[in-house]
């Protein structure tokens, strides 16, 4: 639903009148006067108008063919009939240049705000992108604080895992609170899984030697932290990570075991 108002204010009907517009703004205008009663009848008065300035505009010219029949019914024996030379008054001229002044004149006011509205929306734009970045910036700030308390906790124990002989410079840590069963494991020293693996965190039993899967890390490092929030209600005595296919193992393959960790009693 268009401002009616508004509309009319822009100065577009002006320049429909005048006939400055592309075809294609021609047709949308037309399609708008013809909804909209209230654009038609102000299509109508500028109509009105700029036809009473050009009437006023106009040079005199006589109309009544009576008269010119007389004339030449009159005629000297020559055949020659003697015309008068009217000269156009200045204030004709003075009308045409008034309209032309006018025309160039709403021309630009539409053009400059349509420059202006262009303009606004992309400051706005600007702005909006702006403060959804400050407002990402800011969560990001807040859960990184909130991390950080939950791992300087003093009942949260922290398990260095160390590297096997599969990748000597890989490492990662467990963060395990026991109390609520949360673990975080961060796995920013392990190489990227090559397509089509995913790293596997088991929680290990030693004696006997028991595995239990904890968590498949299929979204590895889509967010950048490569740090995982995983429930672990198990009794953990030691940690490890395998590389596995895509979707995990039931089992861990030893032979792919990046690293691994024992929980210090």
């Amino acid at each position: 639903m268009i401002d009616i108002q508004a509309y009319i204010d822009s100065g577009v009907l002006e320049l429909y009148v005048y006939g400055t517009l592309s075809e294609a703004e021609s047709l949308e205008v037309s399609r708008l006067v013809a909804l909209h009663p209230e654009l038609k009848a102000e299509v109508e008065q500028i109509e009105a108008a700029l036809q009473q300035l050009a009437s006023a505009a106009a040079p005199y010219t006589p109309s009544n063919f009576e008269s010119i029949q007389a004339k030449i019914q009159s005629k000297e024996g020559d055949g020659v009939i003697p015309l008068s030379r009217k000269r156009i008054p200045a204030a004709t001229y003075l009308g045409w240049a008034a309209a032309v002044l006018l025309l160039v004149a709403v021309g630009y006011q539409f053009t400059e705000k349509q420059k202006l509205e262009e303009k606004i929306t992309t400051i706005e734009r600007e702005q909006i992108l702006q403060e959804g970045k400050i407002l990402i910036a800011e969560e990001d700030l807040q859960k990184t604080k909130a991390l950080l308390d939950v791992l300087r906790d003093k009942d949260v124990i922290a398990v260095p895992l160390g590297a096997q002989a599969i990748a000597p410079e890989a490492y990662a840590s467990i963060y395990w609170d026991k109390e609520t069963g949360k673990a975080y494991v961060d796995v920013r020293g392990l190489p990227t899984p090559p397509k089509g693996k995913v790293y596997q965190l088991w929680s290990l039993t030693l004696d006997p030697l028991t595995p239990t899967s904890m968590a498949v890390l299929n979204q590895y490092d889509t967010d950048g932290t490569q740090l995982f929030e995983i429930e672990n209600p198990n009794a953990s005595e030691a940690f490890g990570i395998t590389l596995e296919p895509e979707g995990g193992s039931a089992s861990p393959t030893l032979e792919q075991l990046y690293v691994l960790g024992v929980v210090e009693p």
